[in-house]
């Protein structure tokens, strides 16, 4: 029984570190250098009713002046050159309700929903003509479009979940996702660095470039951390460049601006080490721990969303000299009367951060 506990603990950290491009590997190495010269796309859009298929114009000309605002080129016609075929299908109710071809991608942020069978627009690409398996989907806040017709008065359900649709589409971010998906990170620090860019877009792109690896976003992320814009999005992304993150995550985690900051960099230094493997990650987290514990005798003695991270954080790589103080945290948080959500949460970072780090345990 122990041996599973320790193992389920164990999946739970790698868990966290993997991400839909692991599951991404039937592109090519050269596709990808393909994807990341994308410059002028073929636009094929789909309208859908049950009555059958309608005018796309509408929908055509939101999704194309989305891709233009971030500097692409979009063509109309299949016959002009283009580097590949980007295709929107919005349908009043929708019936693909496949998966990708590689891995279990239904559980990832954006992907189509098996269950729903109301209005969506599924978005797809393909690259020299070959579906390459990336599919992202938008859905409206209703799954019956004829009784939500009817609720707004609206003559015809079809025309009003097209009508819907297109609402989603003015705010979906799907050129931010594929761009992602195409590696062009240089394109992202650009949005993020705009002062036209919207307060939500940088947000979603701070997240995203937390989860990849990004050299050209590097000194962009560095200024904002200094300037104070989104500074603890700014340091969590900043883990997405790797080992170059390190000693800047370092720094700002021993001298932190504030309580926020300093959480915000025990995430990032917990990122860091979980995709890269480096040691030197660990040292500074675990100087906090020791010191925490000095004096740790009540709740009012303990910076919650700091020690949270930073025991997440050591939980992230196994190293044996860890192993100590986190045990010793360990018993001393459940002897202090606290139910709190706080509390639950440390306790339950300490215990996964236990049993990932006890070699002993997982061979029991």
């Amino acid at each position: 029984m122990k041996k599973w506990i320790g193992f389920l603990a164990l999946t739970v950290v790698v868990s966290i570190t993997t991400d839909g491009s692991a599951r991404r590997s039937h592109v090519t190495p050269e596709q990808r250098a393909e994807l990341a010269k994308v410059q002028t796309l073929y636009l094929k859009v789909l309208a859908l009713t049950e009555n059958g298929r309608v005018s796309p114009d509408e929908l055509r000309t939101v999704v194309q002046a989305r891709f233009e605002e971030i500097g692409y080129t979009v063509v109309t016609d299949r016959k002009k050159p283009h580097d590949v075929e980007f295709r929107v299908k919005c349908e009043e109710r929708k019936r693909w309700a496949g998966t990708t071809r590689s891995g279990g991608d239904a559980e990832l942020a954006d992907a189509p929903a098996r269950l729903w069978e109301g209005p969506a627009c599924l978005f797809s690409y393909r690259l020299k003509g070959k579906d390459l398996g990336w599919y992202k989907e938008t859905r409206t806040n209703f799954n019956n479009a004829d009784v939500a017709a009817e609720k707004a008065k609206a003559p015809d359900a079809g025309t009003y979940a097209l009508s819907q649709l297109k609402i989603k589409l003015e705010v979906f971010d799907f050129p931010v996702l594929v761009t992602t998906e195409w590696g062009q990170t240089g394109r992202l620090a650009s949005l993020l660095n705009s002062p036209d860019t919207p307060k939500l877009r940088k947000l979603k792109i701070l997240s995203i470039l937390s989860k990849v690896k990004s050299k050209e976003a590097f000194p962009l992320l560095v200024k904002m951390i200094k300037e104070g814009k989104y500074a603890e999005e700014a340091i969590v992304a900043l883990a997405g460049t790797g080992k170059l993150s390190i000693p800047v995550l370092i720094d700002v985690f021993k001298n932190p601006k504030d309580s926020k900051a300093q959480a915000a960099a025990a995430k990032g230094l917990g990122l860091v080490a979980a995709h890269t493997g480096d040691p030197s990650t660990i040292p500074p987290l675990l100087d906090y721990l020791n010191e925490a514990l000095k004096n740790m005798n009540t709740t009012e003695d303990i910076d919650f969303p700091v020690l949270t991270e930073v025991v997440w954080s050591i939980g992230k790589l196994r190293d044996e000299t860890s192993l100590k103080p986190i045990e010793e945290l360990n018993e001393k948080i459940w002897v202090i009367h606290d139910s709190s959500p706080a509390m639950k949460e440390l306790r339950d970072a300490t215990w996964v951060a236990v049993k990932s780090i006890d070699l002993d345990y997982q061979i029991m």
